[in-house]
C-alpha cells in the first residue's frame, strides 16, 4: 500500500480510491485492520528532524573566525594577568554566544508548530459504527466526517458532500471558502483547484461531508511543507556574510604582522621577551575587541526602534538585511489587502452604484452619477440589497469597535452593503420570514429561499448565484419603473466581463412571486420564471496604506512582487490596483504567471521569469520556494511575507521573512525574522527604513573604529622596525579600545537617520561594507593618527619626559583623535552642522565622560599604577588637541571636496 499513497487521488472516481486503499466507502475499517495500519504507518503526525544537541548548538556559536580573534585577545590579556580585561573581552564573548544560541533555538521551533497544528480529534466511521478518536490515531483508509466548525484532521479525498465549504487559505492563499464536490479532477489540477479534496489543518466553515483518508503525518501536504520547512537553508545576512569575510582575513593579517613583528625584533637584536610583547602588542591593537559587541548593541537598538513600528524581530541581524533588501516579495491576502470582502460597484435596473468604505464594517455611503444618495428613492437598488440580505445564511458580529464575521466572506459582503443602505436585517426577517431554503450546491450554482410576502396572495422566491445560472432562468429584469423590462443579456455579460478584468467577483439575483400556498422550494420552481434584481461585484479590497507603501519601496529601489494562492486575473487586477509593476506590464502574459506555468519551466527558464513577472497566482508552496531561490540566484536579498502554513518554507528560505502577527499562523510566526503586529504592509517599508539606518550606523562605526587599529598596529610595526621604545603598551592598548567603543563608537548607534535614507537604491548584495572612499578616510586617519601618537612620543622624550609621561601623551592622542573624528562620522557624507550640532545627545554624554575618564586615567595615583602613565603638563595637552583639532579639520575639508566634485553644496 506504501506505493499507492503517492497517486493523484483528485483524478481517481469514489469507488477507486476506497478499493485502492482496500476500505469500505459505508462501513470503514475493521479495528484489526486499524490496528494493523497503525503499526505499519505510525501515528498521524509529523516527525520532527533530530536536530543538535543544546551542548552542540551552543559550541557552534564559537565557530568563527572574528570569535577566535576575541578568544586570542582573551588568552593574551589572561596571560599577561591582566584580569580585568581578559573578563571583560571573554564576557563580549560570551553574550554573542548566548544571544546566538538564543536566537537559533527559536527558529527551530517551525516544526514544532506543524506538528502542533495537526492535534485535535476527528470524527470516523469503523465497522459501521460512529466514534470520536484522537486525530493521531488515523490511518489511511479511515472514513473521516466533517461538520462546520471542524479542523480537518488528515489529507482526504471527499467521498460525499453537502454544501461543504472548506477554509484553505493558510494552506493555499485562496482568499474566501472553497466549495466542495466529489466528482474526480483532471491529473494536472492544482492544489488550490482540488475541490474534491480535504486538506490536513483546513477549516471547515459551512455544511457537512465524508471523506477517505488517502495520506496521514508526513505524507500529507503539510507533511511535504514540514520537510520543505526542514530542507530550507539559514541563510547567512549580507553583514554577518562580510564581517565573516573581514575576520578571516584579518585573523591572517594579524598573524602574518605579528610574525614580522618578531622577525624585525630578532633581526635588530632585541631582547626575546621584548619582542613577544611588542607582537602581543601589535595583535592587541590590531583586533577590533569592540566590533562583535557594537553590532549587538546597535542590532539591538534597531530591534527596539522597529519594535516602536509594528515590527518584531525574532533574529537581530535581520534589521540590516531589510536594509539590504532588492526584492520583496509579497502575500496578497489579508498583507496587500483588507481579507474582508466588500462590495464596491451594484448594477440594477439599469443603473450602476458605488459604495464607499472597505472592510465587514457597515460604514459607507452609497454614490450614484458622482454623488451620494438615500438608496431608498431608488426601489431598484433596494430590491437588489433586499435579496442579498434574505437569501442569507451568513452572519456579521460586532465584537466592540471590530467586526467579525460567521460564515461565508462573501455572503458577509452583501450584509454590510445592505447595511450602509440602512436596511436591517432583523427588520426584514420579521417583515418575509423564510420558509424554506434551497442550499448552495456546486453542480447548481445558485441558492434560493422562500419567504413569506406578509400578504394572503403571495409568497416570493429570492435568488443568488452565478452570473449564467441566474441569468438562464430569467426573462425579464427588474427596471427602472414599476414595469418589468425584457432583459438584455448580452449587455450583461459585457458589464460583467468588465468587472471580470478588474478582479471583482460578481453575483447575480433574481426573484418569482409564488403562491401564498407555496411552503417549500425545489429546483423546478426556479427552472424559469425569474425577474433578474441584478448583480452585485465585490472584492477583497487593496489596503490603502499598502498602495503608499508599495510607492515608497519603489521609489527606494525596491521590487515588490506578488506571490499568491488566488486566481491570476483576480490578482493581477489586485496587483494593477497597489500600483506593482515591471518590465512586465507592457506584456500581459509576463506580467501574471500561474502555478500551471511555472510546474512547466525549467530552473534556468524559472530564474529569468522570476525577474520579469510581477504577480506569481495559484502557486504550491514548492513553487513560493523555488521562486525565493530563483531570485536568489539572480543575487537579490529577497524578503518574504506571508500569514498561511504554505508560506513557512519559503519564510525561512529568504533572506529575511516576514510573518503577519494578528492573522498570521504560528507556523508562519516561527519561521520567520520578523513578525508585522499590525499585518499591515507599510510596517515593512518602516522597517526597511530602520533596517538602512541601522546598516548606515554600523558603517559609522567600522569607519570610526578601525583607524584606531590600524593606527595602534602601525605604530608598534614603526617603533619595532626603528628600534625604539614601544609608544604604546599593551594594557594601554585595551584600555583605549575598550573605552573608545564603548563611550564614543557605540554612541553612533543613537545617529538619527541619513537625509534621502529611502531615495536611494538598495546596497548591490555583492558590494563590500566599506566604499573606495571610506578605505581612503580610514587610511588618511590611520596615518594621522600614527605621526601623531609617534610624533607626540619622541617629542615628549626629546623634551626630557619620563617614558611613562610620553606614552600618556599617545594615549590621549589615540582618543582625542578619536574623539574629534567621532563627530566627522556622525554623517559619511555631511558635516555636523547639517545634521544639528546637538541632535545626538547621547553621543555628547559619551564625549563628555570620556574626556573625564581620560583625565583620571592621567592623573589618579591608582591608574599611573594599573596602566603605567603618569601626569602630563599643558603643552603636551595643547598639542593633543591640536592634533584631535588637525584629524577633524581634514576630514571635514575632504568631504567637503567630495561634495563639491559632486555638485552639492551647503554643508
Amino acid at each position: 500500500m506504501d506505493t499507492l499513497l503517492s497517486r493523484h487521488w483528485h483524478h481517481l472516481p469514489q469507488d477507486e480510491v476506497a478499493t485502492l486503499l482496500e476500505s469500505d466507502g459505508a462501513k470503514g475499517l475493521d479495528m484489526f485492520e486499524v490496528a494493523h495500519r497503525q503499526t505499519h504507518f505510525g501515528p498521524n503526525r509529523l516527525t520532527l528532524k533530530k536536530g543538535k544537541s543544546p551542548l552542540v548548538l551552543f559550541l557552534l556559536q564559537f565557530h568563527q573566525p572574528l570569535i577566535y580573534i576575541l578568544l586570542a585577545a582573551t588568552v593574551v590579556t589572561f596571560a599577561l594577568q591582566e584580569w580585568v580585561d581578559s573578563g571583560v573581552i571573554f564576557g563580549v564573548v560570551l553574550v554573542n554566544t548566548v544571544i546566538g544560541y538564543i536566537q537559533e533555538s527559536k527558529a527551530l521551533k517551525a516544526i514544532e508548530a506543524l506538528a502542533r497544528a495537526m492535534e485535535g480529534v476527528a470524527t470516523v466511521v469503523r465497522a459501521g459504527k460512529k466514534e470520536k478518536i484522537a486525530a493521531f490515531d488515523l490511518v489511511p483508509g479511515d472514513i473521516v466526517l466533517l461538520q462546520s466548525g471542524d479542523k480537518v484532521p488528515t489529507d482526504l479525498r471527499l467521498l460525499r458532500s453537502r454544501e461543504l465549504q472548506i477554509d484553505e487559505s493558510a494552506l493555499t492563499g485562496e482568499s474566501v471558502p472553497v466549495q466542495k464536490q466529489t466528482e474526480r479532477l483532471a491529473q494536472e489540477t492544482v492544489l488550490a483547484d482540488r475541490s474534491n479534496m480535504a486538506y490536513s489543518s483546513t477549516l471547515v466553515t459551512y455544511g457537512t461531508g465524508a471523506g477517505i483518508a488517502v495520506a496521514t503525518g508526513d505524507g500529507t501536504e503539510i507533511g511535504r511543507i514540514n520537510a520543505l520547512i526542514a530542507g530550507a537553508a539559514t541563510l547567512a545576512t549580507p553583514l554577518t556574510k562580510k564581517v565573516a569575510d573581514f575576520s578571516g582575513i584579518l585573523l591572517w593579517v594579524i598573524l602574518g604582522l605579528a610574525g614580522l613583528t618578531l622577525l624585525a625584533g630578532w633581526l635588530h637584536g632585541e631582547p626575546l621577551l621584548d619582542t613577544f610583547m611588542a607582537a602581543v602588542a601589535l595583535a592587541v591593537g590590531a583586533i577590533p575587541e569592540g566590533l562583535p559587541a557594537a553590532m549587538t548593541i546597535m542590532l539591538a537598538i534597531g530591534v527596539g526602534n522597529m519594535a516602536r513600528r509594528n515590527a518584531i524581530i525574532r533574529k537581530m541581524p535581520a534589521v540590516e538585511t531589510l536594509g539590504s533588501t532588492t526584492v520583496i516579495c509579497s502575500d496578497k491576502t489579508g498583507t496587500l489587502t483588507q481579507n474582508q470582502m466588500t462590495v464596491q460597484q451594484i448594477c440594477t435596473g439599469g443603473s450602476g452604484y458605488h459604495f464607499s468604505g472597505v472592510g465587514y464594517a457597515p460604514q459607507g455611503e452609497v454614490w450614484f452619477d458622482g454623488s451620494a444618495i438615500d438608496p431608498k428613492s431608488h426601489p431598484a437598488l433596494m430590491e437588489c440589497l433586499k435579496a442579498g440580505l434574505l437569501c442569507n445564511d451568513s452572519r456579521l458580529l460586532q465584537n466592540g469597535e471590530q467586526w467579525g464575521i460567521e460564515g461565508d466572506p462573501t455572503e458577509v459582503a452583501l450584509i454590510t452593503a445592505a447595511a450602509k443602505a440602512g436596511l436591517s436585517r432583523e427588520a426584514l426577517e420579521q417583515e418575509f420570514p423564510r420558509i424554506d431554503t434551497l442550499p448552495f450546491e456546486s453542480q447548481h450554482q445558485y441558492m434560493a429561499t422562500l419567504h413569506d410576502a406578509g400578504t394572503d396572495a403571495a409568497a416570493v422566491i429570492y435568488m443568488k448565484g452565478s452570473v449564467e445560472s441566474v441569468l438562464s432562468r430569467c426573462r425579464d429584469a427588474y427596471g427602472a419603473g414599476p414595469e418589468p423590462e425584457l432583459l438584455d443579456q448580452a449587455g450583461i455579460h459585457r458589464e460583467v466581463e468588465k468587472m471580470a478584468a478588474r478582479g471583482l467577483r460578481v453575483l447575480a439575483f433574481a426573484r418569482k412571486v409564488v403562491t401564498a400556498s407555496s411552503q417549500s422550494v425545489a429546483h423546478s420552481d426556479v427552472a424559469d420564471g425569474l425577474i433578474f434584481l441584478g448583480f452585485q461585484a465585490m472584492m477583497d479590497p487593496p489596503r490603502p496604506e499598502a498602495i503608499a507603501a508599495v510607492r515608497a519601496c519603489q521609489k527606494a529601489g525596491i521590487q515588490v512582487k506578488m506571490i499568491t494562492g488566488d486566481h491570476v486575473v483576480t490578482a493581477a487586477a489586485i496587483a494593477r490596483q497597489i500600483g506593482l509593476n515591471g518590465a512586465a506590464e507592457s506584456d500581459p502574459d509576463s506580467f501574471a504567471i500561474s502555478g500551471h506555468r511555472l510546474s512547466q519551466l525549467a530552473d534556468h527558464e524559472l530564474v529569468d521569469v522570476a525577474q520579469r513577472a510581477v504577480v506569481f497566482a495559484r502557486v504550491s508552496p514548492e513553487q513560493k520556494l523555488r521562486l525565493v531561490e530563483a531570485l536568489q540566484a539572480r543575487g537579490h536579498v529577497v524578503a518574504m511575507t506571508g500569514d498561511g502554513v504554505n508560506d513557512a518554507p519559503a519564510l525561512k528560505q529568504a533572506d529575511i521573512g516576514v510573518a503577519m502577527g494578528v492573522g498570521g499562523t504560528e507556523v508562519a510566526k516561527e519561521a520567520a525574522d520578523m513578525v508585522l503586529t499590525d499585518d499591515n504592509f507599510s510596517s515593512i517599508e518602516a522597517a526597511v527604513e530602520e533596517g538602512r539606518a541601522v546598516f548606515d550606523n554600523l558603517v559609522k562605526f567600522i569607519t570610526w573604529t578601525l583607524p584606531t587599529n590600524i593606527g595602534e598596529a602601525l605604530v608598534i610595526l614603526v617603533a619595532v622596525f626603528a628600534g625604539a621604545t614601544l609608544p604604546i603598551t599593551p594594557v594601554q592598548i585595551l584600555w583605549i579600545n575598550m573605552t573608545t567603543a564603548v563611550l564614543l563608537g557605540l554612541m553612533l548607534a543613537f545617529e538619527g537617520k541619513e537625509p534621502g535614507v529611502m531615495e536611494r537604491p538598495p546596497r548591490r548584495p555583492g558590494s563590500p561594507v566599506l566604499t573606495r572612499v571610506l578605505g581612503f578616510r580610514i587610511g588618511l586617519v590611520s596615518l594621522m593618527l600614527l605621526l601623531g601618537a609617534f610624533g607626540l612620543f619622541e617629542w615628549a622624550l626629546l623634551h626630557g619626559q619620563s617614558v611613562e609621561t610620553a606614552r600618556t601623551v599617545a594615549v590621549n592622542m589615540f582618543v582625542f583623535g578619536e574623539l574629534f573624528y567621532l563627530f566627522n562620522c556622525r554623517s559619511l557624507r555631511y558635516s555636523m552642522f547639517k545634521l544639528g550640532v546637538f541632535s545626538n545627545r547621547w553621543l555628547l554624554l559619551g564625549v563628555v565622560v570620556m574626556a573625564l575618564l581620560q583625565i583620571i586615567f592621567t592623573y589618579s595615583p591608582v591608574m599611573n599604577q594599573l596602566f603605567g602613565t603618569a601626569p602630563m603638563g599643558i603643552a603636551e595637552w595643547a598639542w593633543v588637541l591640536t592634533g584631535g583639532l588637525a584629524i577633524y579639520g581634514m576630514v571635514g575639508t575632504e568631504k567637503w571636496l567630495r561634495r563639491r566634485a559632486d555638485g552639492e553644496k551647503g554643508n
